[in-house]
């Protein structure tokens, strides 16, 4: 009997251990997008693109891609607001509709991103996945932060969200869940 409970928590000690291994994986990953160079130049393609100078932002819709350095962010719809101050600088991007963003073999999804760029987070919300290989988190928000290198995924974006400013209700269970991929030995 001793044995076997021995083995038992031998057994439940390794998968813990195998599961901390593959979420430092997803962390790891993470923070390749983490790496991400904020100040490389930003590049776009989209079906129209509207200019509006009196708000210092430019809307772009028609499945918008946006390349930044091995970033990528596609969306429906897109706005980039920037200052003028002899120089156009890019202040933040928001993405609506089906967003993704890839950068290696990572890849997050969600309703919602905002990419921050004085601040150097990106921050997505609304069924939010991110995935690496066969490993994948399920969430409300996802927060990474390019200047820290720390990314974070909570469970529901409800109530009054910093990311679209509007009440937001999300349809999962207020948690995160994930399936990782464990190795054979």
């Amino acid at each position: 009997m001793k044995t076997t409970f021995r083995n038992s928590a031998k057994s439940a000690l390794i998968g813990f251990m195998l599961t901390a291994a593959a979420l430092g994986g997803i962390q790891l990953h993470a923070q390749a997008i983490a790496a991400h160079n904020s100040n490389a130049p930003v590049d776009f393609d989209a079906g129209r693109i509207e200019l509006q100078d009196k708000q210092n932002r430019v809307a772009l819709s028609g499945s918008v891609v946006v390349r930044q350095a091995g970033l990528t962010v596609r969306s429906n719809r897109m706005l980039v607001n920037y200052s003028d101050a002899g120089t156009l600088q890019i202040q933040r991007l928001t993405a609506t509709g089906g967003v993704q963003v890839t950068r290696g073999n990572e890849a997050a999804s969600g309703d919602v991103a905002v990419y921050d760029f004085n601040r150097r987070i990106i921050t997505m919300a609304g069924n939010v996945r991110l995935r690496r290989g066969g490993d994948t988190l399920s969430g409300g928000r996802l927060v990474i932060d390019l200047r820290s290198g720390v990314s974070s995924v909570d469970g529901r974006a409800s109530g009054s969200s910093s990311v679209t400013g509007e009440t937001t209700t999300d349809s999962n269970t207020g948690r995160v869940s994930g399936t990782f991929s464990v190795p054979e030995n």
